[in-house]
């Protein structure tokens, strides 16, 4: 088939390589100029670049809603588009202009977890798995019927960046399967259930921050899911910015104040953690690896030096 692809980030990048190894013929690539979001200069590869190197003509388009994007797709007679990681929303004349329509690739089992950084909401959420679904486009976004989607387990001390690496193997082979069943001729689709659907906004500065009132669990979590190189998750100390690296749940349950640096267990230092911390019935947050405002990285236990004062949300 003829292909369109829009695509971004790394996550475009294998899915054109794949379409570039496939029996298919890539006729244009549409992906985004270079962005300074943060989350947007991680997992980087050049979609342009790679479209570039084989001799396939780009367009960078921040959204796709111009006549001149429309005159070069219907020049390029496309029967389907494949969509990955495109940032913005695609409109029904553009993604409803080849034939067989849009199969964009998500990097969540939908209905669940639409929208964006779905595995660091998924992470932060506790959910067993993961995974990657592959859907015809309409019009509201990750909303289509389901093509194919696989599914990639959890481990108990994943990062995002293990998640990542576990599904993006997952989309070349997907993208490249869907387009063999909608070849095929089949379009019995699975809808997707809507009473089970979530949505998820962009992360930003402010979804790193450390709220002390969370069970020690859920910050455990939180920070495995900001690992590196994604921006880390922080909290405040004496008035300045200090990002927590690693950490795990404390042995030991801690009572008193959310936010106490308390005791030194094992490798770390607890803090006291829950709303209802005061009770005495819960585990801390053990932290155990932290960078300062200058980005000096060192040992909990290091920097921590004396027990007592507080991590707080604000300087």
């Amino acid at each position: 088939m003829r292909v369109i692809m829009f695509g971004y980030q790394t996550w475009g990048h294998r899915t054109l390589q794949a379409l570039l190894e496939s029996e298919h013929e890539v006729v244009l690539v549409v992906t985004h100029p270079k962005s300074d979001h943060a989350y947007e200069k991680i997992w980087d590869d050049s979609v342009a670049d790679l479209a570039e190197k084989h001799g396939v003509p780009v367009l960078l388009r921040n959204r796709p809603d111009d006549e001149e994007l429309l005159e070069h797709m219907r020049a390029a007679a496309p029967d389907i588009i494949v969509a990955t990681n495109w940032r913005t929303w695609i409109p029904p004349r553009v993604y409803t202009l080849p034939p067989l329509g849009t199969l964009n690739v998500h990097d969540s089992l939908l209905p669940a977890y639409a929208g964006f950084s779905p595995l660091i909401w998924a992470l932060i959420n506790g959910e067993k798995e993961v995974g990657v679904t592959a859907h015809i486009m309409d019009e509201t976004l990750d909303a289509g019927d389901i093509v194919l989607q696989r599914a990639v387990p959890v481990g108990p001390r994943d990062t995002t960046t293990d998640l990542f690496n576990s599904t993006l193997e997952l989309f070349g082979p997907i993208t490249v399967d869907g387009l063999a069943l909608i070849a095929s001729g089949k379009t019995d689709w699975t809808p997707q259930d809507r009473t089970q659907a979530s949505f998820f906004h962009k992360r930003a500065d402010e979804d790193c921050r450390i709220d002390w009132t969370w069970p020690a669990e859920d910050l455990d979590r939180l920070i495995r899911a900001q690992s590196s190189p994604y921006p880390s998750a922080y909290t405040y100390h004496r008035g300045k910015r200090l990002a927590v690296l690693t950490a795990e749940v404390s042995q030991n349950r801690y009572g008193g104040t959310p936010g106490r640096i308390f005791y030194r267990e094992g490798d770390g230092v607890a803090v006291v953690a829950g709303a209802d911390a005061r009770r005495g019935r819960n585990r801390a947050l053990l932290i155990t690896r932290v960078r300062t405002e200058d980005g000096t990285e060192l040992a909990a236990q290091d920097y921590f030096t004396t027990m007592g004062g507080y991590l707080t949300q604000q300087p």
